[in-house]
C-alpha cells in the first residue's frame, strides 16, 4: 500500500495537534465539567495475543473517502524454489482506488479504520521480544477497484459469477505466488481487470497486507470466519464480499477528481 498516502495522514494529524497548541490554552476542569465532556482519540492503540504472538495494533479511528492509483508494485523480491513465479510475492502493475469511465460519474472508495499491527514473541530470554513483522489493512473497504495483477501471495476469493471464482483455496501451493492457475480453473487473476469490494449487505471487511518473517495467524475480525495462516514474505488477504467487475483484464480508468 501507498507510503505516501499514510503519510498524508500522520501529516495531517500533526497539522492538526499544531494547531491545537498554537490556538488554545490548558486549564483544569471541575468534576462537574469533566462529566458533561466526551471525546474521541485520532488513535488507538490495542494490545493482544494469539497463538504464542503478541500484538500492537495502532489504528486511524476515522473514514476516509480514497482515490488512489498505484503502479508496478513489485514487493517480497526474493527467490522461492518451489515457485519462483514472477520473482515477487506481489507483481501487481496496477491498483486503482476509485474510477472515472467516460460518461460515468467519479466513483470513489470508501476505507473505515486504517491500521497498522505489529506482531511479537517472546526469544525465550526474560524481557526481550522478537519483531516478527507487521500487517497493515481496513476494517472495511467498499467501492470499485482496478488491478492488474500478474502474480499474488496470499489468500483471495474473488467471486466471477457464472464463470466460478478466483480462489486461492484451489491452488495446490497454498496461495503462494499465485498467477491463479489451478486444475480444472477457466480463469486467472490476470483476466481480471476490476472487482468491486462489498455488497448490499456491507462492506468487504477482511483487506489487510502482511510483511512477516515467519508464518503468523492473525485473529479473525468479529463475526468473520478464521484466517489462512499468513505466510513468510509479503501476504495479501482479501476474501469477503469481492466481485468481479470485469473479466477482460481491462483497467477502468481513474483520472483524479477535477481532470
Amino acid at each position: 500500500m501507498s507510503r505516501r498516502f499514510f503519510l498524508a495522514l500522520a501529516l495531517a494529524a500533526c497539522s492538526l495537534l499544531a494547531a491545537g497548541q498554537a490556538a488554545a490554552q490548558m486549564r483544569a476542569l471541575s468534576d462537574s465539567e469533566m462529566s458533561t465532556v466526551s471525546g474521541q482519540g485520532l488513535f488507538t492503540v490495542s494490545n493482544s495475543s494469539y497463538q504464542g504472538f503478541d500484538f500492537t495494533r495502532i489504528a486511524l479511528d476515522a473514514d476516509v473517502t480514497l482515490n488512489a492509483n498505484l503502479a508496478n508494485m513489485r514487493l517480497g523480491e526474493y527467490t522461492y524454489g518451489p515457485r519462483n513465479g514472477s520473482g515477487a510475492d506481489l507483481d501487481i502493475s496496477a491498483l486503482r482506488f476509485g474510477r472515472s469511465d467516460a460518461g460515468d460519474a467519479q466513483r470513489l472508495v470508501q476505507i473505515s479504520n486504517p491500521y497498522f499491527e505489529f506482531v511479537y514473541r517472546n526469544t525465550g530470554t526474560a524481557g526481550q521480544r522478537e519483531v516478527i513483522g507487521m500487517r497493515l489493512g481496513f476494517d472495511s473497504i467498499a467501492g470499485d477497484i482496478g488491478m492488474k495483477i500478474a502474480t499474488l501471495s496470499g489468500a483471495i476469493r474473488i467471486d466471477a459469477g457464472a464463470q466460478g471464482a478466483i480462489d486461492t483455496m484451489t491452488d495446490p501451493g497454498g496461495g503462494k505466488r499465485w498467477d491463479g492457475t489451478c486444475s480444472g480453473c477457466t480463469l486467472k487473476l490476470s483476466d481480471v481487470g476490476a472487482v468491486t469490494a462489498g455488497d448490499a449487505s456491507g462492506p468487504s471487511r477482511d483487506f489487510w497486507i502482511s510483511v512477516l518473517k515467519t508464518p503468523v495467524t492473525f485473529q479473525a475480525a468479529a463475526g468473520m470466519p478464521a484466517l489462512t495462516e499468513a505466510q513468510a514474505g509479503v501476504w495479501l488477504n482479501w476474501r469477503d464480499k469481492l466481485m468481479a467487475l470485469n473479466l477482460n483484464g481491462m483497467v477502468p480508468v481513474n483520472n483524479p477528481p477535477g481532470h
